[in-house]
Formats: structure tokens, sequence, C-alpha cells
């Protein structure tokens, strides 16, 4: 979108909303000075045999509603990082990870502690230690603390004091109980293979042993799907476990892991590749990590995104039709109540059948996301078409309402005209996408069918839930002003922004199809607008319409013929920043340099990547910011629905844009909020 189309109402619209989020944010963080998980370092005892090995314990709290990760975090998260300053010849080893748990939070999958636990980590002590010797050991310790709305890196300072010795006095109940919690060691070798977009492990473990939801955590990145169901199921004495490979799941010399039991046992394992034997008796049929209360999560995440689409420019006029409408209604409750309903069932409706028809070619194995239909130039033309006559509607070109398709729908009375105007309000909003969205559509992917259209029904009822208040809430009617000729005024003032977002079309077809294909379009709207004009002058002659129908033939002739593709090459989407085309072969380069990469992906009809472009990827702080760390910066561009960026983005667990990623070296990707601020972007590579 061009600078100057960015429409003001909508800045501050988005601006409100990101401050809401930030104060809901703010309200769930620590108080300053304070961890969300506090964290101490405990040793098994404090005097140390010289030559022997001593076992520490790096015990992890979290407030209630906070968790950590794992060695391996899943989709999101860090692996916790340790610094160590100890006396010379005394060395520390790794940090060993007690079995973790599972948390699916709007399609990702995360590997987390939700509880309290402790890291084990052994500290090897020189053999020439005189015995009274103390030993002072002094960490610094690098976490990611987690809601599932939040998270704070955190760093913490742990201390303790050992003394060497001749005969160690050991806490055995208390590290018997951190020992518990810890994977035991297959001790026999597993397999596993690679074929047909699955992965698929064989675990010989004996038939006798008892089974409670079984779960394989990957420490071996790029060999399964976190976010995809595992199948778990007996063939003689071997488990054998099968889930989705990731996309483009590169071949891998072994993989390890953790294989899941029940809560009392996990084991340890690295498997070679060799063949796997056919699925036995399956084990669990609810180890898709699918509870009742991930899906309550995204169905409100669906319905306050789609109450928050409300308040987009596209939408926004829309609805000024219909409080228009309620306004003229006066006190006849019935009416009121029916038009609310159908309003609600047309926004439903529509919200549905774009689900289901999403559905439908991604299980056709087109890489296909929300605002899917957007990338055809054709149905572009027909929304600028839409729009325009809406807009002209709107400033009163002319007022028969019974002309255009979604003019004359939306503007007619009754349950009909309600329910058009909630099923325009429903497609017009198809380009936007804001807070709590993304996640939620991106959950439903990951969903069954049903449970999928729940969610993306729940999408149209938040649409729809402004004015179903309205009409069930006598008290909130009473408070819209009076009808007045106040309602003329607002009236053309809200075609202002349905103007601008009818340029905004033009632009994406212009990007879409090329200067030939914005030029067919921009002939066909001015073509439409004259005949609407000719309309608005006769409208009061019988058969006024009869000047649409050319202009309606012309329409469908240039739709028919638009460009599907663009004639000329397109340019790079306009930042500031030095970014090159994204593809998983250069992220992967760039990560062979060590050096940090961020990449974004974004859409010309995505007018939530646009405010975020503008507003903070274009910032001066922002370039300098990237140029200081040398950060290179890759850009997908989805506006055409490359399968490619498709399959990239469901392998995030998003089913559309915006993404955006960040790769630091040795680290595990962040992925970053869908509304950027200049200051999440630094401090996000400053990290």
């Amino acid at each position: 979108m061009a600078h100057g189309f960015v429409p003001t109402l909508r800045l501050m619209m988005l601006w409100l909303a990101l401050v809401t989020l930030a104060g809901g944010a703010r309200a769930q963080l620590p108080q300053p000075g304070k961890n969300a998980i506090a964290a101490s370092l405990v040793p098994e005892s404090r005097i140390v045999v010289p030559g022997k090995t001593a076992t520490l314990a790096l015990v992890m709290k979290p407030k209630p509603g906070w968790h950590g990760y794992w060695k391996n975090p899943g989709d999101s998260g860090i692996e916790t990082q340790i610094a160590w300053t100890v006396p010379a010849g005394l060395t520390a080893g790794p940090i060993q990870y007690p079995v973790p748990d599972r948390l699916l939070v709007a399609g990702l999958m995360n590997y987390v502690y939700k509880g309290d636990y402790a890291q084990l980590i052994d500290v090897a002590v020189p053999a020439g230690v005189a015995p009274g010797t103390r030993l002072p050991l002094r960490a610094t310790v690098d976490y990611l603390a987690c809601t599932e709305e939040v998270c704070v890196p955190e760093t913490a300072t742990v201390a303790l004091e050992l003394e060497a010795g001749s005969a160690a006095s050991p806490d055995r109940a208390r590290f018997d109980q951190y020992r518990a919690a810890m994977p035991r060691p297959l001790g026999s070798p597993a397999r596993f293979e690679l074929k047909d977009g699955r992965f698929r492990l064989a675990i010989p473990l004996p038939a006798s042993i008892a089974l409670d939801e079984p779960y394989f955590f990957p420490l071996t990145d790029g060999a399964l799907d976190y976010s995809k169901p595992q199948s778990v199921s007996r063939s003689g004495d071997n488990l054998i476990v099968e889930t989705a490979a990731p996309a483009g799941a590169q071949p891998l010399s072994s993989v390890e892991g953790v294989m899941k039991l029940n809560e009392d046992l996990g084991l340890s394992l690295t498997a070679a590749p060799g063949a796997v034997p056919a699925d036995g008796q399956p084990l669990s049929a609810n180890a898709s990590g699918v509870t009742v209360a991930t899906v309550l999560a995204a169905l409100l995440g669906a319905i306050v995104g789609g109450l928050l689409l409300n308040i987009m420019p596209c939408v926004f006029p829309i609805l000024s039709l219909k409080a228009l409408s309620i306004a003229k209604a006066g006190g006849d409750e019935r009416s009121v109540k029916r038009e609310a309903l159908a309003y609600t069932a047309g926004a439903v409706l529509v919200c549905l059948a774009l689900g289901a028809a999403l559905l439908a070619l991604r299980a056709g194995g087109a890489a296909a996301g929300w605002a899917f239909q957007l990338q055809d130039p054709r149905v572009i033309l027909v929304l600028l078409l839409l729009i325009t006559a809406v807009a002209l509607n709107l400033a009163g070109l002319f007022e028969l309402p019974a002309i255009t398709a979604g003019g004359r729908l939306a503007e007619r009375g009754g349950i009909a005209g309600a329910f058009w105007t909630g099923a325009l309000a429903a497609f017009v909003a198809t380009p936007c996408t804001g807070p709590f969205m993304g996640a939620a559509l991106g959950a439903a992917l990951v969903l069954p069918a049903a449970l999928a259209l729940a969610i993306f029904a729940g999408l149209g009822f938040g649409l729809a839930l402004p004015f179903l208040l309205l009409g069930f809430i006598p008290a909130l009617r009473r408070r819209l002003p009076r009808p007045g000729p106040w309602m003329g005024r607002l009236r053309r003032v809200l075609s202002v922004p349905m103007f601008l977002t009818a340029l905004a079309l033009a632009w994406i077809l212009g990007r879409q199809a090329g200067v030939d294909g914005m030029a067919l379009g921009l002939a066909a709207t001015l073509f439409l607008a004259l005949a609407l004009w000719w309309v608005g002058s006769r409208q009061d002659r019988p058969r006024a319409w009869l000047p649409l129908i050319p202009a309606a033939l012309a329409a469908a002739a240039v739709i028919a013929v638009v460009p599907t593709a663009a004639t000329a090459p397109q340019a790079a989407p306009t930042a500031a920043l030095a970014a090159e085309p994204f593809s998983e072969a250069r992220l992967a380069a760039l990560q062979q340099e060590n050096r940090p990469v961020f990449v974004y992906f974004t859409a010309d009809w995505c007018i939530t990547c646009k405010v975020n472009e503008k507003g903070a990827l274009q910032s001066a702080s922002v370039e300098k910011a990237f140029k200081d760390k040398n950060v290179a910066v890759l850009v997908g561009d989805w506006t055409r629905g490359d399968a490619a960026i498709g399959r990239f983005l469901a392998s995030h667990g998003r089913s559309g844009v915006p993404l955006y990623l960040v790769y630091r070296p040795g680290q595990p990707v962040e992925i970053l909020p869908q509304l950027l601020t200049t200051g999440m972007l630094i401090s996000a590579i400053a990290r």
C-alpha cells in the first residue's frame, strides 16, 4: 500500500489496540527486579570428595501460570544457558533435563515445565584439592519464562560454596526425587525412517510395560513436525511412533529424543536410520495434544479477533450502514432482534464458507491460508468494483439501494438486508488480520475439520458480536444518537475510507496483474461509476437500472481477461531494510555464516503487514540497529500464494501472514507478535 493510502483512522484504531494489548500484557508481567521463575543452586552435598564428581541441582520455581522450557523448546522458546565462574581445575558438565510436558498454544507445540522442576549438573572436583579447601561456585543463568500470552527473557545469578573433604553427606531423599524425573537410557538401538512426508520410529520395548499416553519428544531438530499429532502403536516388542515430517525434511544420520511412557518414566534414546515395522495395535487415541482447553482457547481467540476486525477501515463503513439502520429502527424490538440474528448468520456463514474452502484446498495439497482468495487478481477486481459502488453510494452519487450487488443488499431493510450486510462485512474483512486471529486460525488448521470449522464460525460470530449485543440489549440501543441530518453527513464522511480502500485494491491489482491489469481494472471501475451516476440522475424513473447492464457486461469481460500473472517482475517490497527474497536455502546459508537473520512474510493484500512495514520495519532506528548487528533480512512475499512459502508458514503453525521470525546463532528461532513496534524489533535482535 502506498504511503499516503494508510488511513489515519485505521492507524489510530490499531494504535489503540496495541496500547490495550500492551496494557494487558504488562498486567501479567512480574514486578521489576523479580523473576517469574525463581532459580537457585542446590548441592547434593556441601562436602565434596577430591577426584570424585558432585551433583548440583538448578532448582526452578515458576510462579502460577508461568512455565519454563526443555532443552528442545519445540516450536518456540529458548534453551536454558548457564555461564560458570568456578575455581581452577573444577569443571561443570552440561545441564541434564527432566522429562518435559507438552503445551499446545495456538497451534504451536511447546515442550515445557509447568511446575517446579530441577535440572541436574555434574561437577568434577580435581583430585589434588586439599581437604578443607573452600570451593565457591557462581553462575549466570539465562532462560525464558512464559505464560500462554507473554514471554520474558530472565537472568538469575546463583552461587554456593562447596568444601573439599574425605566423606560426603548427600541429601539423598531430595536428589533421588530429582533423578526420578530424569529420562532413563533406553539401552537398545532404535530405528527411524523419513518417507513420504512421514516420520516413523521403532523403539524396542517389552509388551508387558504399561503405557499411559506415550509421546516422543525429539531433541534432533528437523526430524518431525512438532505440532502434528503422533500415533503410537505396539507391534510385538516394538513401540511404533508415527507423525508428520516437517516440510522439506532432509536426511538425518540419527535422531535423539525422549520417549515418555507415563508420568513416572521417560526413556532417552538415539535412533539410527533403518526399516520400521508396520503399525500394530493403536495405544493412544488422544496423543495429538488437542485438548478441550486448546480448542476453547482457539475459539476465544477467533471471537476476539473477529471482534477487533470491526475497527478495520474496510469493515467500519460497512458496519455504519447497519448502525444507521438500527438508529432508524426506533423501538421495534422484534424487528431489531431479527435483524441482529440475520446479520450474525450472514457473517458466520461467509466465514464458514471461506473456512471450508480453505480446508478443502489444503486437503488437496495446496498451501493455502486465510484470505487465499485474494491471491487471485479476479477476486481483487470484484472487490474493487464492489467497494467502489459502496463508496459512491455512501457519498450520495446515487440513492437507489437496489443497484450494486453488495451495496444494494447491504442497504436493503429487513432480514435480507441484515443478512447480506453481515455477509458483505465478513467478505471485505478478509484482507485484514489482527491480534489473536493469526494464532487462532493457525490452530484451526491442525484441528479436525469439524473443530476447525467451529473456529471459523467463531471468527464470524466475533465480527457480528457488536450488533448482536445492540439487538438484544435495549439499553445499548438507547445510547445511540437520535436519527437526524447528522446521519447524511456521517454517511458521506464514511465514504472516504471506502474510497481509500478502493485505491488500495487498485494498487494490489497492479501488483498482482501488472500495469495492464490495473489499467483494465480502473477502466471497468470508471465505466461502473459512470453507469451509477447515470442511474442516480434518473433513479425516480421506471427501469432506472437499465444503464447498469452494459456496465455489468463490461465488468464481466474485464474479469474474464484480466491477467492472472504480473506482466513484469514485481519490485521488492518497499522497505528501509536491505532485504533479499526468502528461500529456505538462503536462510540455511546465512545461518551457516553465523549471521543473525530476520525473516518476515508479507502480502500486498495484508493490511496488518503494510502497517508494520510503514510503522516499524521502515524506521531509521530499526535500520541502524540491524546494520550494527549485521542482521540479514529475508522477505517472503505471499501475495500470489507461493507454495513453498505456504509450506514454510504451515511448518510454523500459521495459515497466513504476517509472520516475523528472528534467527540468532546457536539459539532456537523466535516468533515475534503480529503487531510490531520499533522497540520490539530492536530488543529482539539485541538479545
